[in-house]
């Protein structure tokens, strides 16, 4: 086995770039300023009103939410992109794709 064969291995290859990228991480941390708590330096600001943090309830109803807006921007993208190609037909269906992503669009909103 050729030894460059054995550098690309997969799992070699990711432990390499594991050590970089955790060496790079390394470095950063000792070349950033140390954080002081000074006043407000850690509180959440929002165009200069004190803002206080709410914690974002996770359930049933919002995942729903997330999980149908996710669905429909794929079924969109694999539409508009499975489109057929040449220039007459291409004419045809770009309106009726902005027609569906208008749809599309318009329901994700409410």
């Amino acid at each position: 086995m050729n030894p460059i064969d054995i550098l690309l291995t997969p799992v070699l290859t990711f432990l390499v770039f594991l050590l970089l990228s955790l060496a790079i991480y390394w470095i950063g941390g000792r070349l950033a300023p140390k954080l002081r708590r000074v006043g407000g330096k850690l509180t959440t600001y929002a165009c200069g009103e004190d803002m206080a943090g709410v914690k974002v309830q996770w359930g049933f109803r919002l995942f729903f939410f997330i999980a149908l807006f996710f669905t429909i921007m794929h079924v969109a993208s694999l539409v508009v992109a499975t489109l057929p190609g040449g220039p007459i037909v291409f004419f045809g269906i770009f309106y009726l794709a902005m027609i569906f992503l208008s749809v599309l669009a318009l329901i994700t909103r409410s």
